[in-house]
């Protein structure tokens, strides 16, 4: 009898046992196949939450099959402990052990709200925006020139948050003296700045800040940037160009992206001037006597006279022979890159052609007749612009 007994519980353990395995490497399967989402979420992770009111949420939300399979494998992993707070963008069929690796591993909110503070040529602005985690696109909730426009109540509710992304993007060609000035009124900063950095050593980029980072380091981490992408520029540089130094390819740099905006004209723009600096001819530039005149204080905001290109400026290149001597802004990486390795050409003059680039010609013959073209587009917009104010833009 205790011999049946003890032969019918080995096979009951044993059994069970069978059962538990096959529960533990259903449940493993579970957890590593795809996921039965079938567009992109959002998920929203509050700080001081937890691994089951996630894992709940997740449920909910139709991102995982079962919430308790959810944490057991967190656990097992280890990973429960790394749930970070923020928004994380889970794409469809991403599996839970994929979500769980995107909750715990850190870093920047990948999607949510998004407060960017802009500082551009003209304006500095505020956005606030939202990924769309269905298309991946922003979509945006407000914008406004602050001090100027009232400040919308969603950018106060959102800058608040935890799970806010918030950048500073600096656009190319703003002045060093525009970017501290930015900066001072962007109130989720902190700290002062007690010298503005030299022209052009400031780097255009997007930079992700927090609620109390310290302005001067932020300029510090624009300026290690600009460095970097210096150094790059001068050790890719062509050879035979005439600049002698690093500091002297930021100059020549900064020129180029002041003089125009069309990404695919940098390399040609470069060789005017290069062309210009190798036959010892002035690069009579304008942007150079703006900035002889507001010294990167500010945008001058109306035409140049007659008098301010003739008046002699350390910056006037209609007066002075050669380079300025400092940068006329803070020139991107695809100026420096433009600047270092030119386009091959006999280039030597270019204007404005109308479309918002430039027409280029290696003569004055060429040049006066791409100059008289551009006079008549000039002469049909302002009629143009004179008939529509008449008849009310009618």
């Amino acid at each position: 009898m205790w011999r049946n007994i003890a032969s019918n519980a080995i096979t009951f353990l044993m059994v069970g046992f069978f059962l538990l395995g096959g529960v533990i490497l259903w449940g493993k399967t579970q957890y590593t196949a795809e996921g039965p989402l079938d567009q992109a979420i959002c998920v929203q992770v509050e700080r001081g939450s937890n691994m089951r009111k996630v894992s709940r949420d997740l449920e909910e939300q139709g991102a995982v099959t079962s919430a308790a399979i959810f944490r057991i494998g967190a656990d097992y992993s280890e990973m429960t402990g790394n749930l970070k707070a923020g928004s994380f963008l889970v794409q469809p069929t991403t599996s839970m052990e994929g979500i769980v690796d995107v909750i715990t591993r850190g870093g920047a909110s990948t999607c949510g709200t998004e407060v960017v503070y802009r500082i551009g040529v003209n304006r500095v602005s505020v956005q606030v925006r939202e990924l769309d985690p269905v298309t991946n696109r922003f979509v945006e909730r407000a914008e406004f020139e602050p001090g100027v426009e009232e400040t919308p109540e969603v950018y106060g509710e959102m800058k608040e948050k935890a799970d806010t992304r918030l950048r500073v993007a600096m656009a190319e060609g703003v002045t060093s003296w525009q970017v501290v000035e930015a900066l001072k009124g962007i109130e989720v900063l902190a700290g002062k700045v007690e010298t503005v950095p030299e022209e052009g050593t400031l780097a255009p980029d997007s930079y992700e800040v927090r609620p109390g980072d310290d302005r001067a380091e932020l300029l510090a981490q624009m300026a290690a940037a600009q460095a970097r992408a210096l150094a790059d520029a001068w050790e890719n540089r062509a050879p035979g160009l005439p600049v002698s130094s690093p500091e002297e390819l930021l100059i020549l740099a900064s020129i180029v992206e002041k003089e125009t905006g069309v990404p695919e004209e940098r390399k040609q723009v470069a060789s005017v001037f290069v062309n210009r600096l190798n036959q010892g001819m002035r690069l009579q530039t304008d942007p150079t006597v703006i900035y002889g005149v507001t010294e990167g204080k500010g945008v001058l905001g109306r035409g140049l006279r007659q008098s301010e290109l003739r008046k002699e400026t350390p910056w006037n290149t209609y007066v002075i022979a050669g380079l300025p001597p400092t940068p006329i802004a803070n020139p991107g990486r695809a100026s420096l890159m433009a600047a270092a390795q030119p386009d091959t050409s006999e280039f030597i003059f270019f204007v404005a052609d109308g479309t918002g680039g430039h027409a280029f010609a290696e003569t004055l013959d060429e040049h006066n007749k791409n100059v008289a073209n551009w006079r008549k587009i000039e002469a049909e917009r302002g009629a143009e612009a004179a008939g529509n104010a008449s008849t009310g833009g009618n």
